[in-house]
């Protein structure tokens, strides 16, 4: 099985080839309903038709734009402007534009209409907006009238009866159908009303349970993704309303929104360049172009759906959702889907083993029960006589073989799957993780090896200015009265110095809240930055507001700093520098002594200020050096990189969150390697690393640009020990992923939060994207966002990973049991006796507890800390494990011994008598198949340990299944003989069938004592390269 299943169904978790794809659905051919089986599955003609639509729209922008441009060369040389006629509701609303002729200015990049209306502020002024206060939160509502929302047409959700319509689909449910109603019919001619009806009835009957459960079971799944897709494309703007800076969703943005943008991120409509630096916009994802365009107050337009690459702006909107060209796009995007994950795939193969087995079986089934009761006819002597009765027999015949085809095709296999990954993705959405890629939640399970930040996801991300060195002193900074200290110990000139650094060399804004409060935007470092400045000044802009900023280069992760080219009020330039402190300090020829004069640089006061960055960094603090230089030669152009004035060296704290280092040794106990990836300085790192327990006595801490030098044998050596790289790139973190897939063949997940960390995501196995500090990039390019930027998350959906792969192996292995017995007790029956003791009506019921109503109850189950205590799964593992099967052969056999046993002595042993003792005994032998399953399924919840209710009890969703499956079980066997063949049973054959099937219970005990694997003299080596778990007492 497993050769079988590695040549057909094998796929790659992320990014599997279209031949893998295109193989495993042309090897699944015995498919019951085909709608239903391949709902979750990628439709590979719609998204190849919809990526052709794509690229028609991105190719018909791109002309667009360029004979928009030809045309408006036409008009100027025309010289005339047409004036546009305002309608009635736009007067009303007091608007000064229509919506359509507002949004093809940004649409059409039309520079002559909007140097006309008078630039940005003529547009404001036509959308009643102040460019400073924003958006009024009372005309909200009349510019979603009038201009419209911010949302695209999406499909429309599909109703109830639709999932009604497909579980009907199902060919062999089809089949029973028609084999009803004919028996309906042969059997009203043969035995009147109601007696004829009862057998055909009570087919339709529970074919109508099978399909309501189904369909309610599919709904709330497809109503669980619905939720989870608008959640995904839920993203959070910061908008200016109101005079004051807040968050709202993409989904609320109106036309007159001030749009404040930085880099990573997403543009969410189209509208008007107000103010900025250094704005580059990154169009590829809408007109196909790879070169980014420079956005400024020349070429002021920005369209929605692309991307910031670099620098920051505030934007006027201008249109909204089906109005902009990305809106438009969108629609095309609707039939892609999402690619099936492995173990759907796998699952798919397995479904389609079984159902060739059942086949068979089914095929069997008829011809021996068809022949024996020929060949009984002929033995009479009655072959020429055949009756309606006759027909009714064989009719009975073939619908018992359809039936065993239900039950052994496991339909419910890989859809057990989908549910199981819907339900944990609605929780891990509770727990602060939103899955984006339904195959990531089942790969997290198999995780080896976690790459992660540092800071924000490890640290609190709450940052405080505690040290600082000026002046040739390191001081403490303690408290609100620091400022007033240190005003007193530092010289006017370094302190003015100083101050100037931190205000004029920032991204953060000083902005009033929604309370009246001045509140700090920006970065957690800028924030410490600012908040320690503060404690100088009360007013940020009183020394500098004359000051005037000429060029912006913002901080990245590549240059590690960030600069500034400031106009003082005298003429002259000033640049101011601040970022990784080795970097500044390598840019520094001069520094500020201790009476705050400018002094050269000596090679000894270099190597003081190296020892205070490194006595800082020891310290677990994040050290910066701030330094500025006077500008001589006046040249804009550019901010110089040498030259410098070295004025401090600050050290910031950011305390390692709560949990963390439990969450590192829960992951280190359960086989998965962290390792800390960070663009800090190596001492910063280290000592961060060795409190979360990331960085042992045996292992390595490396520089990003000494990993990067070594060659591939090298790294190779230090790769397995490496538990730290600083000062890293994010090239730094894309290489060690790919050695860490390709050569160490590790499942890796990697977190990630900036523009330039895109490639690393996407490489890795599972990219996790910081919710609060990751850019709109970085999380279009992870496959799960963290939405509270925290590690023990992270370790959070690892559980869940670990707890879907688990929960679809005890399902199999339920399903499994089942689909043997009932195929084999069928089969065996109907050569021995010539008929079945499972009628048509109670194979349909059993194939539902089986199928949805086992699915319900064992893919649910949420994980337990015990996952957490074993290896993690390798890449090639079989899923069907030889525990499984010792436990699917254990049971089988005992519930076939028991089951043939009653079938063949059971009246005698249960002294049974009169005429209805065929019919009391085929009740019994039924409804102690439904109780062998019903403490089977009890046995699957754990396939190693012998306490199988730990945690059961506070599982209300098994429970419940449970609860609904005996009451129907009774109601079925006592209230609804006529239609499902049964009769009512004495409470002590009740109590019989429910010990047979409890017998199960300690069964499952003895087997568990019996070891799957061989002793480890005998092994050499575990299949998924891991010492292999302990069995049966060890683990028990």
């Amino acid at each position: 099985m497993d050769k079988y299943l590695k040549e057909n169904f094998d796929v790659e978790p992320k990014r599997p080839s279209e031949e893998a794809l295109r193989r495993w659905r042309s090897t699944v051919w015995l498919v019951k309903n085909p709608r239903r089986r391949f709902r979750m599955v990628a439709d590979l003609a719609k998204r190849a038709e919809a990526q052709r639509n794509r690229q028609k729209m991105q190719e018909k922008i791109r002309v667009a734009l360029y004979v928009q441009k030809a045309a408006l060369h036409f008009i100027d040389a025309a010289g005339s402007q047409v004036e546009h006629k305002l309608s009635e509701s736009v007067k009303q609303a007091g608007f000064g534009i229509e919506p359509d002729d507002l949004a093809s200015i940004a649409r059409s990049h039309n520079r002559k209409a909007f140097e006309y209306e008078g630039g940005v502020e003529g547009f404001a002024r036509k959308v009643c907006v102040s460019l400073n206060n924003g958006v009024v939160s009372s005309d909200i509502p009349l510019r979603q009238e009038v201009y419209g929302l911010n949302r695209f047409v999406e499909k429309p959700a599909r109703p109830f009866w639709m999932f009604v319509w497909e579980a009907l689909q199902d060919l062999t449910l089809i089949i029973l159908m028609v084999c009803a109603a004919i028996s309906v019919g042969v059997g009203l001619a043969q035995e009147g009303w109601p007696d004829g009806m009862y057998d055909g009835v009570g087919i339709i009957l529970c074919i109508f349970l099978v399909v309501v459960v189904t369909a309610i079971s599919d709904y709330k799944q497809s109503l669980q993704f619905r939720d989870l897709d608008r959640e995904k494309k839920n993203i959070m703007i910061q908008v200016t309303r109101e005079g004051s800076r807040q968050k709202v969703s993409i989904y609320d943005l109106v036309v007159g929104d001030i749009v404040h943008l930085s880099i990573g991120d997403q543009v969410p409509a189209d509208g008007l360049f107000i103010s900025g630096y250094n704005l580059l916009i990154d169009e590829s994802s809408l007109s196909g172009e790879n070169e980014p365009v420079h956005v400024d107050h020349k070429w002021p337009f920005l369209l929605s759906g692309t991307k910031v690459q670099d620098g920051s702006g505030k934007m006027l909107v201008t249109a909204v959702g089906m109005r902009t060209e990305w809106g438009r796009l969108m629609v095309t995007l609707t039939e892609e889907g999402d690619d099936e994950t492995p173990l759907q795939v796998k699952l798919n193969g397995v479904a389609t083993i079984i159902g060739k087995i059942g086949l068979g079986f089914a095929i069997l089934t008829f011809t021996v029960l068809t022949i024996r009761f020929v060949v009984v006819k002929g033995l009479h002597r009655n072959i020429t006589k055949w009756s309606g009765a006759d027909a009714l027999s064989i009719l009975n015949f073939f619908a018992i073989a359809v039936t065993i085809l239900v039950v052994a095709v496991p339909e419910g296999l890989p859809l057990a799957v989908t549910l199981s990954l819907a339900f944990a993705m609605k929780k891990l959405m509770n727990d602060k993780a939103l899955v984006r890629h339904l195959s990531a939640c089942e790969t997290m399970g198999s995780a080896s090896c976690i790459c992660t930040d540092k800071t924000g996801t490890l640290t609190t991300n709450h940052m405080v200015v505690t040290k600082l060195w000026v002046s040739g002193e390191t001081r403490l900074v303690k408290g609100n009265e620091a400022g007033n200290l240190l005003s007193a110990s530092i010289p006017k000139n370094a302190l003015d110095i100083l101050l100037q650094s931190i205000f004029q060399n920032t991204s953060s804004e000083v902005v009033k809240g929604k309370d009246g409060k001045p509140t700090i935007l920006g970065t957690p470092t800028e924030r410490a930055l600012l908040e320690f400045g503060i404690l100088f000044t009360g007013d940020i802009n009183a020394p500098w507001k004359e000051s005037n900023t000429v060029k912006v280069e913002p901080f990245n992760s590549v240059k590690k700093k960030m600069s500034v080219l400031v106009a003082l009020p005298s003429g002259e330039l000033q640049a101011f520098c601040k970022g990784a402190s080795e970097i500044i300090l390598g840019m520094c020829d001069k520094i500020v002594n201790e009476d705050g004069n400018r002094v050269p640089l000596s090679d000894d006061q270099r190597n003081n200020i190296s020892n205070v960055i490194n006595t800082f960094a020891s310290e677990a603090l994040r050290t910066l050096c701030l330094a500025y230089k006077d500008i001589e030669d006046g040249s804009k152009d550019n901010i110089p990189d040498n030259g410098y004035t070295l004025v401090a060296v600050v050290g910031i704290k950011d305390p390692v969150r709560p949990g963390v280092r439990e969450a590192v040794q829960t992951c280190l106990d359960a086989g998965i390697v962290v390792r800390m990836v960070t663009g800090d300085n190596i001492n910063t790192a280290k000592a961060i690393a060795k409190e979360c327990g990331i960085l042992t006595d045996d292992g390595v801490a490396i520089e990003g640009t000494d990993f990067r030098d070594k060659s591939v044998h090298e790294m190779k050596g230090i790769i397995p020990k490496l538990q730290v790289m600083a000062r890293s790139l994010p090239l730094d973190k894309h290489k060690l992923v790919t050695m860490l897939r390709g050569e160490f063949r590790e499942v890796v997940a990697v977190t990630g939060d900036g523009t330039n960390d895109a490639p690393a995501l996407h490489e890795a196995d599972i990219g996790l994207a910081m919710g609060i500090s990751g850019t709109e990039v970085a999380k279009e390019s992870a496959d799960v966002v963290i939405l509270d930027d925290n590690f023990t998350t992270i370790v959070n959906v690892a559980k869940w990973g670990r707890s879907v792969y688990i929960n679809i192996q005890k399902f199999v292995q339920f399903q499994l049991t089942v689909n043997v017995v009932a195929l084999m007790i069928n089969f065996i029956s109907a050569c021995i006796s010539g008929s079945a003791p499972l009628t048509t009506v109670q194979l349909l019921w059993v194939n539902m507890i089986m199928d949805t109503l086992g699915a319900l109850a064992l893919a649910t189950e949420p994980p337990s800390d015990e996952l957490m205590k074993r290896p993690p799964v390798g890449r090639s593992v079989s899923f069907i494990t030889k525990v499984m099967w010792r436990n699917i052969i254990s049971q089988s056999i005992y519930q076939l011994a028991v089951l043939t046993f009653l079938k063949f002595d059971g009246k005698r042993l249960l002294k049974l008598e009169g005429s209805d003792a065929d019919s009391v005994l085929n009740t019994f032998i039924f409804n102690t198949f439904v109780f062998c399953q019903v403490f089977n399924e009890i046995n699957s919840r754990d396939m190693e340990k012998i306490n199988v209710f730990k945690g059961m009890f506070s599982s209300w969703i098994f429970l419940g299944v449970m609860g609904s499956t005996i009451t129907f079980q009774a109601a079925i066997v006592e209230f609804l003989g006529n239609f499902a063949d049964t009769m009512p049973l004495s409470w002590e054959l009740w109590t019989l069938s429910v010990l047979i099937g409890a017998v199960s219970l300690p069964v499952a005990v003895v087997v568990k004592c019996i070891p799957a694997e061989l002793p480890k003299f005998i092994t050499r080596h575990h299949h998924d390269d891991y010492e292999p778990l302990p069995s049966g007492p060890d683990l028990a």
